[in-house]
């Protein structure tokens, strides 16, 4: 009697809010130990190898929040809940990008090159934007050589930010569902198509009248993939 319970009230339990709380507690402890690793780093008695090691852990950390992220904002997008768009600095928004990552970009030898007019502000959900941002840099550390371009910039109706690098760019089949309606989802590929469909969702979410957000991948004329943001404004 009492295991028949038991599976009625399992039975009776939602699971996407199951999922959507231990995602919540499962980022709160990476958070902890993204500060932990940040903390380890600035030890002085580590070797140059020792900090390499810690700042792989802390790239891929950043990977594991960030996904978690993601779920935590489609679950919100199922449920209707709304964002928050407030006015808010772009440079301070992306600079927030570059120093959530400056660990793995210091031990890396990266050159993130940062364009974009300081007194451009606009109109997003800061918290959303960042995290969608910070995504698309995580991946472009990943798969450039040395250089990462950020700019942002205002074109017609729309705010649009980029990140640009100087990698193999994106590959044919990710070029080829450009509208992401129909995009294939494979994990084993390597690109399971989660942060796109993140991107593509959290874009569309910032409306101004009769537009909406949107995405849009390019490759550049010689190498490196080219990732766009458009929001209108």
């Amino acid at each position: 009697m009492l295991m028949g319970r038991i599976m009625n009230n399992i039975h009776d339990l939602d699971f996407n809010m199951i999922l959507a709380t231990t995602a919540h507690d499962m980022k709160n402890s990476l958070f902890i130990l993204l500060q932990s690793i940040e903390n380890l780093n600035i030890a002085n008695n580590l070797t140059v190898t020792q900090h390499q090691d810690l700042a792989g852990l802390h790239y891929q950390t950043m990977r594991i929040n960030s996904t978690l992220i993601q779920l935590l904002a489609l679950y919100r997008n199922e449920q209707q809940l709304p964002i928050s768009i407030e006015e808010h600095s772009v440079r301070d928004t992306l600079e927030d990008v570059m120093d959530k990552n400056k660990l793995y970009i210091n031990s890396q030898h990266k050159k993130v090159t940062l364009s974009v007019d300081e007194n451009l502000n606009a109109y997003y959900d800061n918290d959303l934007i960042t995290y969608l941002i910070s995504d698309i840099f995580i991946n472009a550390l990943r798969y450039s050589h040395c250089n990462i371009i950020l700019r942002a910039f205002i074109k017609k109706s729309y705010l649009v930010i980029q990140v640009e690098d100087d990698g193999p760019g994106y590959p044919e089949h990710m070029l080829l569902h450009n509208n992401f309606d129909n995009m294939p989802f494979n994990a084993c590929k390597g690109h399971s198509g989660l942060g796109l469909l993140f991107a593509k969702t959290i874009a569309a979410k910032h409306k101004n009248k009769t537009l909406s957000g949107y995405i849009s991948l390019m490759n550049g004329k010689e190498t490196g993939g080219i990732f766009s943001l458009f929001l209108p404004n």
